[in-house]
């Protein structure tokens, strides 16, 4: 009989070991990092747990936020990451930012709000991301540098751009549930990338000025509140990357100031609005093309299914009017995303 030597043994039972160690470390759930404001997590800050992470991972990190107010500017360069707040009226960032100002010292819009996300697969869960510019408002006049009047001041407008969610630098894919997004003035959900952006909000509320929720490219939002303090439309699209890109609304509910308006846009866009409810206030103004000098080559592109305005009296403009081909039940996330992306299976 041929007996193994020692170190022969040894070596196997290395390797047995190595690869139960892996398997173990497979099937494990990831630790969650916390974050408590009181000092009873791992971290007291949001931006101190992403920066203690790797750049770069195959499976999700998760960064569970208890409640609390975090006044931080975040920046995300990192990506796989899931965002939990142990509830969205508990878990609040906040900082307070014009874009106007920033502008003024900065050549981009990197670091312009409230929550600045450049990767991709970022998830956001029971929270609340407030631009709180608006609501704190003081008057006052600053110098520009930027500025083309001659005396370089600029007086910045309570109801000026303030986002609380801004996407760059490549970022294509973002989803959020259940969570709040709140400024006064305009552009507080700007998820931003024409040619490949891909954007998913389920269950959350928006509130804002013009354009608060501006999504380029592929957006879904589901069963989302929009509520509009200022500004001359709520909702806009900009479509021009690809001919097929569209924004869709399903289940989604609108209301605001007195006469507030639905929706603009001044590129190619692509609008569906599925099962809608609307405010009793809400102005009878379609979503409108802004006067503009961009070529507009797919011409408009606004479609409504069983949309209904607060105590009936529904406008014409809002009338069922789906493309030729196209049923209420083909509109899926499926459709919008295609096999480039299942957000709600990830």
């Amino acid at each position: 009989m041929r007996v193994r030597s020692n170190t022969s043994i040894c070596l196997i039972a290395t390797l047995l070991l190595l690869q139960a160690c892996a398997v173990a470390q497979l099937s494990s759930p990831a630790k969650k990092i916390i974050v408590a404001a009181d000092g009873s997590g791992d971290y007291k800050t949001v931006q101190g747990a992403i920066n203690s992470l790797p750049d770069s991972s195959a499976t999700p990190r998760t960064i569970y936020i208890k409640k609390g107010t975090y006044a931080e500017k975040i920046y995300i360069e990192k990506a796989n990451i899931i965002f939990e707040g142990e509830g969205r009226e508990k878990t609040v960032i906040i900082a307070s930012i014009a874009r106007d100002e920033w502008r003024c010292s900065h050549t981009d819009d990197w670091g312009v709000a409230t929550m600045n996300v450049g990767a991709n697969d970022i998830t956001l869960k029971n929270l609340t991301i407030t631009n709180n510019y608006g609501f704190d408002f003081k008057e006052r006049t600053i110098w520009c540098a930027s500025d083309t009047s001659k005396n370089k001041e600029k007086k910045l407008r309570k109801d000026g751009h303030q986002m609380a969610l801004r996407t760059m630098n490549m970022a294509t894919r973002l989803k959020a549930v259940n969570c709040r997004f709140r400024s006064f003035g305009g552009d507080t959900v700007s998820p931003w990338e024409t040619m490949n952006g891909m954007w998913y909000f389920k269950d959350c509320i928006m509130e804002g000025g013009v354009d608060f929720y501006c999504p380029r490219g592929w957006a879904w939002a589901e069963n989302c509140e929009f509520i509009t303090h200022t500004g001359p439309a709520a909702i806009w699209h900009d479509g021009s990357g690809h001919i097929d890109s569209k924004t869709v609304l399903v289940n989604c509910r609108f209301s605001g100031y007195d006469n507030f308006m639905l929706g603009r846009y001044h590129r190619e866009a692509q609008f569906y609005l599925i099962n809608c409810a609307f405010a009793k206030n809400m102005k009878d103004t379609p979503i409108y093309r802004v006067p503009t000098n961009n070529i507009i080559n797919w011409g408009e592109r606004i479609y409504y299914y069983n949309c209904h305005r607060e105590g009936g009296n529904d406008f014409k403009w809002y009338s069922n009017n789906l493309p030729a081909g196209v049923q209420a039940g083909d509109i899926t996330i499926n459709w919008v995303f295609g096999n480039r992306w299942s957000p709600e299976k990830n």
